[in-house]
């Protein structure tokens, strides 16, 4: 059986992107990408909601990132009700229950699936209890507005702390599950 991780980035005050949905405050450096290079290693295919998934498909097919031929080579889940048609490289749409959709793909083997970004699937997995293992790296900001890394949820979700990793750039990785 597969773990479902979700990883996000996140502001000290809770956000993971700015008001008009600006990322560049992203502190992206050689610690940060060695790091996401080992999480892709161990990663089997991907989910996103439509938002994430187009700012992905838009980035990844001609990036020269180091990680951009793991991106563009993993299995691609995307949730949405709105989008017909998905062009990156091995994506497909998933329809119908969500809850029951995710729940099967967790029972195939293979390496994790991974969440990146996409807060409001993230926020709907967790309260689902198809989250394995939620990552958040903190990045050293305050944002003031911005959108919320845990939108719509509905109830108290108590979480237990994994791991902890501090990053050279003062980002701290923290890996929770639900408690």
């Amino acid at each position: 059986m597969r773990k479902l991780i979700v990883s996000n980035i996140a502001s000290l005050d809770g956000f993971f992107a700015g008001p008009q949905g600006e990322i560049d405050w992203f502190h992206v450096d050689a610690e940060f990408l060695e790091y996401s290079r080992q999480m892709l290693d161990n990663t089997g295919a991907l989910l996103f909601g439509a938002v994430t998934y187009q700012l992905m498909a838009n980035f990844w097919p001609s990036s020269k990132d180091v990680n951009a031929r793991r991106m563009n080579s993993l299995e691609k889940f995307v949730i949405s009700s709105t989008l017909r048609d998905v062009s990156w490289n091995n994506s497909r749409i998933l329809q119908g229950d969500i809850q029951e959709e995710v729940a099967k793909l967790k029972s195939l083997p293979g390496k994790d699936l991974v969440v990146l970004g996409s807060a409001r699937l993230a926020s709907f997995l967790l309260q689902k209890n198809l989250v394995d293992e939620y990552r958040v790296i903190l990045q050293p900001i305050l944002l003031g507005p911005g959108s919320p890394l845990f939108p719509n949820i509905t109830h108290r979700l108590p979480m237990k702390l994994l791991t902890t990793r501090i990053f050279h750039s003062g980002g701290v990785l923290l890996s929770y599950q639900l408690a």
